[in-house]
């Protein structure tokens, strides 16, 4: 295994455990090592540091262990198996009104690059770094050993989330057995999941518990689901006793899906109506006021040269939400942007709120379920930021 070497003074971030060593943090070598290569990374000293997966970029080393050990099958069958027993004490295991959740989310596991969602008896796997993918077959076994006769097939979905200049040929397929059951539960409630074209692993089980919420507060309210995807939040607003929901999505795959949920759940239900369309032209568009709006778009930043942009839009779209809001009315609205930090979606919020010139509360602030654990060492995974606003 090559050896890489500090700079001076460039230990810290590793004995305060982050697991990311940083291009600008290494000495220059002649040793080269290919992109995905594992790699032992020492002090200036000579002191063993970490071990982890070297890749071409601004994050060079991503960590799997700061002990001295061999990252082979037992090591991903130990890291799994601990993954599983988080996912057991948090009572998501197993359970027939809840069949879907996430078993590996990454560095909050301790295994970066590597995202596991479990939905019933399918796991789809997607791989966001090369040294993950070439550790697949391992990471495979593992996963087989670890969840035994419950697991039927694994689909690996990564053709999109790996880096395209590393040209792997990457395809998104079952690499065991084969799953047509593509329905899922969630805390009672069925959901067809689109693992093959549906974005992500298929679903979006890290709004799971902000879903709950969104059925208290419900009861006799005309709902909007902008960003809708396959209809998460609109089923448990009906589940809850809204007077009418309507979905919104730019996305005609989406809305299918979503009214297919719906007749699922609640068949020939009359409340629910899905709109293919642009949010911000529904929004746009309105003639009436809602009582409760959920703003859930996708990641307006994915990296730091887009934040800008990307506040601007929060702004610009919680402000025509606010207006749109009847007097008492909820908002639900949410950033998944890794990159904008809670304080600035936080501000982003406050000057559209601002601009209403209408009174707003704070009643939640919410996050990410348990199941996408954050390391402590590693704050960047808290990426799901949430508010829940009274709008008087």
């Amino acid at each position: 295994m090559k050896q890489l070497q500090l700079l001076p003074k460039k230990e810290n971030a590793l004995f305060r455990r982050h697991p990311w060593i940083f291009s600008g943090a290494l000495k220059k070598t002649k040793l080269s090592p290919q992109e995905g290569e594992l790699v032992q990374v020492y002090s200036d000293a000579g002191d063993y540091m970490a071990t982890g997966h070297y890749q071409i970029g601004s994050i060079a080393v991503r960590i799997l262990s700061f002990a001295h050990e061999e990252i082979d099958l037992s090591f991903y069958t130990r890291r799994l198996q601990a993954a599983l027993d988080l996912r057991i004490q948090l009572q998501l295991w197993d359970k027939p009104e809840h069949s879907m959740l996430r078993l590996v989310h990454g560095e909050g596991d301790f295994l970066p690059g590597l995202i596991i969602d479990l939905y019933h008896t399918t796991a789809v796997v997607q791989f966001h770094s090369i040294g993950m993918y070439l550790d697949r077959n391992m990471i495979y076994e593992a996963l087989k050993h670890v969840l035994g006769v419950r697991l039927e097939a694994i689909y690996c979905k990564s053709a999109h989330t790996l880096p395209f200049k590393a040209d792997l040929g990457a395809e998104d397929e079952f690499v065991f057995g084969n799953s047509s059951d593509t329905i899922a539960q969630e805390y009672g409630l069925s959901f067809r999941i689109d693992w093959i074209q549906g974005q992500k692993t298929g679903f979006f089980i890290d709004q799971r518990e902000n879903r709950r919420l969104v059925e208290f507060y419900a009861h006799n309210k005309r709902v909007l689901n902008l960003f809708g995807f396959t209809g998460g939040f609109s089923l448990y607003a009906l589940r809850g006793g809204a007077k009418e929901v309507h979905t919104v999505d730019s996305s005609e795959r989406a809305i299918q899906l979503s009214l297919e949920n719906v007749a699922l759940n609640f068949p020939k239900e009359t409340r629910h109506t899905a709109y293919q369309t642009d949010a911000f032209d529904f929004l746009n568009g309105m003639d009436q006021a809602y009582d409760l709006i959920i703003l859930d778009p996708p990641a307006f930043a994915k990296h730091q040269k887009a934040l800008h942009n990307a506040l601007v839009a929060y702004k610009r779209i919680n402000a025509k939400a606010i207006r749109n809001l009847s007097s008492g009315g909820i908002l639900f609205t949410f950033s998944c942007s890794q990159a904008v930090s809670k304080e600035e979606f936080r501000k982003s919020v406050f000057a559209a709120a601002a601009q209403s010139g209408r009174e707003v509360q704070i009643l939640h602030q919410l996050g990410q379920p348990a199941d996408h654990p954050i390391s402590i060492y590693h704050p960047e995974g808290e990426y799901l930021k949430g508010l829940v606003l009274r709008i008087l």
